[in-house]
């Protein structure tokens, strides 16, 4: 699943949020372990979102536990299956495609947010 450029806009915001304590990350279990948003959903963190109180609900559980969680449990069934030696490969590919794609935006900034598909998230 990729990200799209309101993922990667809700992602700065929110990292900006936490590290100002307006909110954090909390691990629940329930018998079921996830990850919940916690503090205050006041005025100025919908503000700052742009989103209601379930939209920034929603596109935490999103990101969190659809895209971030489950790459994890990807890796973990591929890593049970085939030993950790790939990892340091993935890693490696993982970190030159984002590298050649920061490449290519510096080289034609213009040209390349032009040519690029909506919902594309530029590395950088």
């Amino acid at each position: 699943m990729k990200l799209t450029e309101k993922d990667a806009e809700f992602l700065a915001k929110l990292r900006e949020l936490v590290e100002e304590k307006e909110l954090r990350i909390e691990l629940k279990d329930n018998g079921y372990k996830y990850l919940v948003l916690r503090q205050n959903y006041g005025d100025r963190v919908q503000s700052a979102f742009g989103l209601s109180r379930q939209g920034v609900r929603w596109r935490f559980q999103r990101l969190f536990s659809q895209i971030y969680v489950e790459a994890y449990v990807t890796i973990l069934w591929v890593e049970s299956n085939f030993g950790t030696e790939l990892r340091p490969m993935a890693m490696a590919v993982a970190k030159d495609r984002a590298a050649l794609k920061r490449k290519a935006l510096e080289r034609g900034s213009a040209s390349a947010s032009q040519s690029d598909k909506p919902g594309d998230v530029k590395c950088g």
